[in-house]
């Protein structure tokens, strides 16, 4: 994919554990393809849109069309910008940054998924450090936002880790029965208090300008 015309090609952050990648098509087979091999507990579902609960090679398909899909949609005023979790060139997980009328209000949410095999390593949290670094640091924005079905522990872990506050709950569909989801917000003050000095950004000024940012 060339940089010169989707600067989104060249974007990573980089922390000593972990780099995020901007997918492109060759990370979003390899994605797909450890999603296949399992994301989590199948009696359980973490995601507000159960898109694990398919069988191969739909699940497949079905990723690579969901960064397909968020990749033609992108523009200055919507994004769903997917970013590739790998350790020393594995691939281990996606997360994501949404939000629309960045310009407005300076308020992106993120959501991630880590390969079953490499959880409980700690990862989720570097991966959303590093994400936070981006939104903050690299966007400029005020506010970042995160949410969780209320007995998701492990997303729950990380984000009470960090110094978001809960701001609200909500009511949504799970599987076919109503349950509850928890809704939390960082601000720009709150995050200076825990921003690191050993994440770096690259290719970030060619995305400012392509996500039309000042």
């Amino acid at each position: 994919m060339d940089e010169s015309i989707w600067p989104l090609a060249g974007l990573a952050v980089r922390t000593p554990r972990l780099r995020l990648r901007y997918v492109t098509d060759e990370l979003a087979a390899g994605l797909a393809q450890l999603a296949a091999r399992g994301v989590h507990d199948p009696a359980t579902m973490p995601f507000t849109t159960p898109w694990t609960d398919v069988a191969s090679p739909e699940l497949e398909q079905n990723t690579l069309r969901y960064f397909w899909r968020n990749r033609s949609e992108t523009s200055a005023e919507h994004w769903d910008l997917n970013l590739a979790a790998d350790v020393d060139g594995t691939l281990v997980g996606v997360c994501s940054i949404s939000t629309d009328g960045f310009s407005q209000h300076r308020s992106a949410e993120t959501g991630s998924w880590i390969g079953i095999r490499y959880q409980r390593l700690g990862l989720g949290r570097e991966m959303r450090q590093a994400a936070l670094h981006l939104i903050f640091d690299g966007f400029g924005a005020e506010q970042a936002t995160t949410q969780a079905w209320h007995d998701n522990a492990a997303s729950l872990a990380v984000t009470r880790s960090l110094p978001y506050m809960r701001n609200g709950s909500s009511q949504h569909t799970r599987r076919d029965c109503t349950d509850l989801l928890l809704h939390f917000a960082m601000s720009r003050e709150r995050w200076l208090t825990v921003r690191r000095d050993d994440i770096s950004l690259h290719g970030i000024e060619a995305v400012r300008t392509l996500l039309g940012l000042p």
